[in-house]
Order: structure tokens, then sequence, then C-alpha cells
């Protein structure tokens, strides 16, 4: 907890350094191609993909390069599958949960969830976002009756290059207590698969803006979803 020590005595310079990070940003559009399609032969699978700007693709210049992408090529080698993503960049999980609460029911057996970074950014607290994540898992199983969910897990942030110091100490160290904090509560859902944003710290390949990932980065996290899930794919494909 020396972070929330830390955020105290520093606060005002935090919140200098966090006001000048928002000014100065570089503003990536999100990449181009369709969010809504088909494509492959074999058993209907049905994918989502929700979140906030890097389930969106940013950084990448196409769905293609994005996980939307990665998942897409993986999965249509062996079925047919109906991919569709509902996310939007800044979105919070608080934020997801009022746009998905609008949608109409359907059914999807696989749904991809990444958030939490703008959660920590926003200051919103350990407790009331687990609380926010809990009813959005409850949401996405009533609503969209998932067999499968796969929760990513908050990135590095203490290795993201546009956040000067002390500001990417403090956010790190936040992003790795959220991040077990995720992982127990995944454990204890049985159709949740967690995955780890473990990648190396390759300021390299990372976007252009020093905070969100390149494609190199994003192949890899759609290789590490589709491993999570390979198996519960065959099982899906028998039923």
């Amino acid at each position: 907890m020396l972070d929330l020590a830390v955020r105290i005595l520093l606060f005002p310079v935090l919140v200098a350094q966090a006001a000048e990070v928002r000014r100065a940003a570089l503003r990536l559009d999100d990449p181009s191609g369709r969010r809504h399609g088909v494509s492959g032969q074999g058993p209907d699978l049905r994918l989502l993909i929700i979140g906030d700007s890097s389930a969106v693709g940013v950084g990448t210049s196409h769905q293609e390069e994005a996980l939307l992408g990665h998942m897409r090529k993986r999965l249509s080698q062996t079925n047919t599958v109906y991919w569709s993503v509902d996310a939007k960049t800044g979105a919070t999980t608080a934020d997801t949960i009022a746009r998905l609460q609008g949608h109409a029911p359907q059914k999807f057996d696989i749904v991809s969830i990444s958030l939490g970074v703008n959660d920590i950014t926003s200051r919103v607290s350990l407790f009331d976002w687990l609380l926010d994540f809990s009813a959005l898992l409850r949401l996405i199983d009533i609503k969209f009756q998932a067999d499968v969910i796969c929760v990513s897990g908050i990135p590095p942030i203490q290795y993201f290059p546009l956040l000067p110091q002390p500001l990417r100490w403090v956010l790190g160290a936040q992003a790795r207590r959220f991040d077990r904090a995720l992982r127990e509560l995944v454990s204890d859902c049985s159709d949740c698969r967690f995955i780890e944003m473990d990648f190396e710290p390759n300021v390299s390949q990372m976007s252009a803006d020093g905070f969100h990932p390149g494609p190199k980065i994003y192949s890899e996290w759609g290789r590490k979803v589709y491993r999570a899930i390979r198996r519960d794919i065959k099982q899906l494909g028998k039923t």
C-alpha cells in the first residue's frame, strides 16, 4: 500500500502531471474496418468483444491488426464465426454496463472483456471497481448467455512511456493491485478465463502515443486469448 501513501503525499504533483498528460497526449484514431461480420466455415460460433480503447484496437490502423482480427483469424479456421466489437475509447466498467443495458438480449458463445485502465486513471476505488466488474459479469451472463468469458488482466502501466514519474509508478502499483484482485474475482467464475497481460516492457512494440499497444502486442494478446479458450471451443463444437 506504499503507493497509497505516495498518492496522498504527492497528490498535487500527480494531479498536475495527469492534467499535462491529458493535454499533451497524442490522440490516435480508432482503427478502420468493420466491427460486425461473419467469416470461416464449420460449427457456428458467436464472438463479442467489449471494453475500452484496447478492445477497439487503438494503436493499430485496421481491425485486422487488432484483437478482433487476430481472434477472428484463429477461430475462423475451425468455425463459422459471427463476430462483433462493442467497445468505446475511454470507457470505464460502469460506462460499459450502462451501454450494454440498452442492448437487446442476444446469445454469444464467447465474450472477451478488456476494462480497468480507465477506471484506474479516473480514480475509481478498487472496492467500487470490483462491484462494477461483478455486476458486468452478471449482466453478460443474463443478457448474452455467454458460455465462456475471457477476462484480460490489467496491462503493466508502470512501463507506459507516456506517463512521467512519479505518476507512472503510482498508477503502475495501482494497476498491479487491480490485476491481482481481478484474477481472484475471476477464479470464482467457472465460465471465466483470465488472460495475463504480462507482456515484455518493450517500448518499441507500443503505439506512437506511448499508452496503447502496438500491432505486435495485439498479435500476442490474440494468441493468449485463443490459447485460453482453445479447449472450450472444441467442447462448444460438440454441442
